[in-house]
């Protein structure tokens, strides 16, 4: 397999990313994903190895090949690049993408210019639907210059006009797919549209909200967030599209009135972070439901023919002609089309890191007691971590696949699956062969808290195979550096004098974050809002900035803020002060008892894994845990490395799971059944 292959990064729309024939990526899905993987710099947050920009705005590819149908010219298909985590997905759609393929496809040769504009049929593979596409072509050649300017990005550039001829019912194959235009969830009034996009719409107002709020402004608004996702959990059941806390649609849209009777204000969710400026596909939905009336987006009522309407977004606007056919509830929106610009900003050969595939020498095989010849492992080996990157889950585990990687011979590769408090990753590797080439993260929420505290669809001893240890860390009470409070006893004070409850970090239902929050408040006779983030680097991130006024993270995850002074420690949550940190009381020195949660972190494999390959992993693990530099490494970080046997983590499940079961009962928190 290659390692080089032609590219051509283009700036589509507001979007940017590279361009390919299929033709010049590997044959297959799979090879085909690790490429784009590859391309991108999935795998690190930054996306510093690879094309990527660190967002999914710029984590975006477009695979553009000859179409066999009679219809269209050429076949486009989008693909969303994970950031941060190794995924690929090609399930949603991406009109600012769409703008570059004509270009691409007449530069690259697989369309003759036609004059001086030609029009490409693009058959959209991700929503089989069809897009006429029209590109400048003076003298025959695609030209990039002209005097067409969009919102959101610098400069002029010329016009290309995308003409959505039957964007209804895209991905669920109706424009409503729920049946109706209204639906009410959870008291608020809901459209769910499928026209090029799967889109959950609310008004602004219904959520208190003016609708004119800056992108950032929403972000942080961590209440706002989680309605909406829990409105469009919902939603998407509603729309036939099942779970989709793994998937970006539907995506979220609040709308509010515009500024001029053909225009309305729309902010656009990605789906959890707000949009900033707004997605050319989500601009045709939020068009069409405003043409339309009984939606909760629904303008005047338009006459049948061609009306220019307004999208406004927190970068400007988007100018959108739709064609209507029929009056009142009759009226259907025939097309609807827009203009975007598009930029070639290189082409050449793009050079692919050899670790994105598997290598294809074979392993050597190893005797596994009476079972014959087993060669382990056969290709690369995930390990699923169950928190968002850049927390200290995901941190350690990178850790570990530097040094995995070469022990055992085959690339190792990490794989954030965050979602639904650490079951999203668990049920993924209970589930997945049991051949050692999928292995789970495990750590104390997973397989200890959160089992004690909700009936879950895993096991956390039945379902998988322990590996090993691999190290623990403690939790450190810690506030913002300008709180004014220096010590537990101060801070018990403030809560209980302060006027306005304060707020405390959650990492995830079932987390030591959580827990440790939980039991503070019962022991102290104090009150706290939860505020809940998707991992601990999120939430901590939202302490040191002072949104959020304490937490009970890791020292691993709490050491860079400590160090750089924007937090402070009150008090070690342990039966013991640290060794780094002398002057530091445990909570029971301060007054507070029943708070001691040492975070442990552990490797797994689905259960009914062959005992020679647990071995064999178990060894690896041990020999890279026993390594000077890699102990260091943790050390620096707040983590202690703790090597054991599979029979030793075993035994400590069993001993977690009786220890928080009484702490539970002993609290008075009722365990919960996890939602479906």
């Amino acid at each position: 397999m290659s390692l080089s292959i032609p590219c051509v990064l283009m700036r589509a729309g507001t979007s940017r990313g590279p361009f390919f024939l299929r033709d010049w990526l590997p044959a297959g899905d799979e090879a085909r994903d690790q490429a784009l993987i590859g391309a991108i710099g999935a795998s690190d947050p930054l996306q510093l190895d690879g094309l990527g920009g660190g967002s999914t705005l710029n984590s975006k590819v477009a695979i553009v090949s000859r179409s066999t149908r009679s219809d269209a010219d050429v076949d486009y298909l989008f693909a969303q690049v994970g950031v941060g985590h190794q995924s690929v997905d090609t399930r949603p759609n991406c009109g600012n993408m769409l703008s570059g393929v004509a270009p691409f496809a007449i530069d690259q040769g697989l369309i003759e210019a036609q004059g001086d504009t030609t029009t490409v049929r693009v058959f959209n593979v991700n929503t089989s639907s069809l897009v006429e596409v029209k590109v400048s072509t003076p003298g025959g050649q695609v030209t990039y210059e002209g005097d067409a300017r969009i919102d959101g990005v610098a400069g002029t550039a010329a016009p290309v006009l995308l003409n959505f001829l039957d964007a209804a019912g895209a991905v669920t194959g109706s424009l409503f797919p729920t049946g109706q235009r209204i639906d009410r969830i959870d008291g608020i009034d809901v459209t769910c549209i499928d026209s090029a996009m799967p889109l959950m719409m609310l008004r602004a107002s219904d959520l208190g909200l003016s609708g004119r709020e800056r992108p950032a402004e929403l972000d942080a608004n961590t209440s706002l967030l989680k309605r909406l996702e829990a409105l469009r959990l919902e939603a998407g059941h509603r729309m036939g599209l099942g779970d989709v806390s793994d998937s970006v649609i539907p995506k979220p849209v609040l709308v509010s009135p515009g500024n001029t009777p053909n225009s309305i204000t729309s902010r656009y969710f990605t789906p959890h972070r707000c949009h900033a400026s707004h997605a050319v596909t989500g601009a045709i939905g939020v068009a069409t439901a405003f043409a339309l009336p009984g939606t909760v987006a629904s303008g005047p009522e338009l006459a049948p023919g061609a009306h220019g309407l307004v999208v406004l977004h927190p970068a400007g606007q988007i100018d959108v002609e739709v064609t209507v056919d029929g009056q009142g509830d009759a009226a259907t929106v025939t097309s609807a089309a827009l203009v975007r610009t598009v930029r070639k900003i290189m082409q050449g050969v793009l050079h692919l890191p050899g670790y994105v595939f598997p290598p294809t020498a074979p392993s050597q095989p190893e005797k596994t007691g009476g079972q014959g010849l087993r060669s382990f492992p056969q290709r690369e080996v995930h390990i699923i971590v169950p928190t968002s990157a850049g927390g200290g889950n995901d941190t350690i585990a990178r850790h570990l696949t530097r040094s995995l990687g070469p022990v055992l011979g085959q690339s190792v590769l990490v794989d954030n699956r965050a979602g639904a408090n650490g079951s999203i990753a668990s049920e993924y590797v209970a589930s997945a062969p049991a051949d050692g080439h999928t292995l789970l993260f495990g750590y104390i929420a997973t397989h200890a808290i959160h089992p004690a505290l909700q009936r879950l669809r895993y096991d956390p001893v039945a379902d998988f195979a322990p590996i090993g240890l691999i190290g623990h860390s403690p939790t450190l009470l810690v506030v913002p550096a300008d709180l004014a409070v220096n010590s537990v006893v101060e801070l018990v004070q403030m809560l209980r004098d302060s006027r306005t409850r304060l707020s405390y970090a959650s990492a995830g239902e079932g987390t030591v974050p959580h827990f440790a929050a939980e039991l503070f408040q019962l022991q102290t006779a104090t009150r706290l809002q939860k505020a809940e983030f998707s991992g601990a680097g999120p939430a901590i991130a939202e302490v040191a900035s002072g949104n959020v006024q304490l937490m009970f993270p890791s020292l691993f995850t709490a050491q860079p803020y400590l160090r750089s002074g924007k937090l402070k420690a009150l008090a070690v949550a342990g039966p013991e002060r640290l060794t780094a940190w002398p002057d530091l009381p445990t909570l029971s020195e301060a007054g507070v008892q029943g708070v001691e949660m040492t975070q442990w972190y552990a490797l797994f494999a689905p259960s009914k894994t062959p005992p020679a390959v647990v071995r064999q992993l178990n060894e690896a693990l041990n020999r890279v845990l026993g390594d000077p530099e890699t102990a260091a490494r943790m050390q620096a970080d707040g983590a202690r490395v703790q090597t054991s046997t599979p029979g030793v983590l075993h035994d400590l499940l069993i001993a977690e799971a009786e220890k928080w079961n009484a702490v539970v009962h002993q609290a008075g928190l009722r365990p919960q059944v996890s939602a479906d």
